[in-house]
């Protein structure tokens, strides 16, 4: 059951316990995640590659209001976490109310931190955390003209038929 991928902070330090007893190499990345789309999906499966099990920081609805404007986030909290948690190769998803999710890096201690291309290893939140502590910071290639950004702005333009490029 995908809900079930879906964790408190207060669950989170036995799920890591029990992961790092069986020697598994945990990843982190995080973000709105509003709108769902092939980039996102594309983007955490080369995440979860390179490691053992995947958790996602969600930024929480009034997180993603303050970052992105008062007409975001498009799709609730909740619902966003039950649709990234249904993916195959995240293994927990974590809300979180911050601005960023360093308070959230440090509870986690990930031994890799993920961002997309548009960030640079240096300007990832958590980044000098991670690496202080011996992890490694990845920057993935960021897919070009795939954003929730760009949908929106596509639909709001009355070109429903091109949110999809073809």
């Amino acid at each position: 059951m995908s809900s079930a991928k879906i964790k408190t902070w207060q669950e989170l330090p036995s799920l890591l316990e029990h992961w790092r007893k069986q020697g598994r190499k945990i990843v982190f990345t995080n973000g709105c995640f509003d709108i769902l789309h092939a980039g996102h999906v594309c983007y955490l499966e080369e995440a979860r590659k390179l490691g053992d099990r995947l958790i996602v920081g969600l930024n929480s609805d009034s997180s993603v209001s303050r970052l992105k404007g008062s007409s975001r986030p498009v799709i609730p909290q909740q619902e966003r976490a039950l649709v990234l948690a249904s993916l195959e190769c995240v293994d927990c998803v974590v809300i979180f109310e911050q601005d960023t999710p360093s308070e959230l890096i440090e509870l986690i201690c990930p031994d890799i931190l993920v961002k997309g291309g548009d960030w640079a290893v240096r300007d990832i939140v958590g980044s000098d955390f991670v690496l202080s502590r011996g992890g490694e910071v990845h920057s993935l290639p960021f897919k070009e003209g795939l954003s929730s950004s760009t949908i929106l702005a596509r639909l709001a333009a009355g070109n429903p038929d091109k949110v999809m490029k073809k």
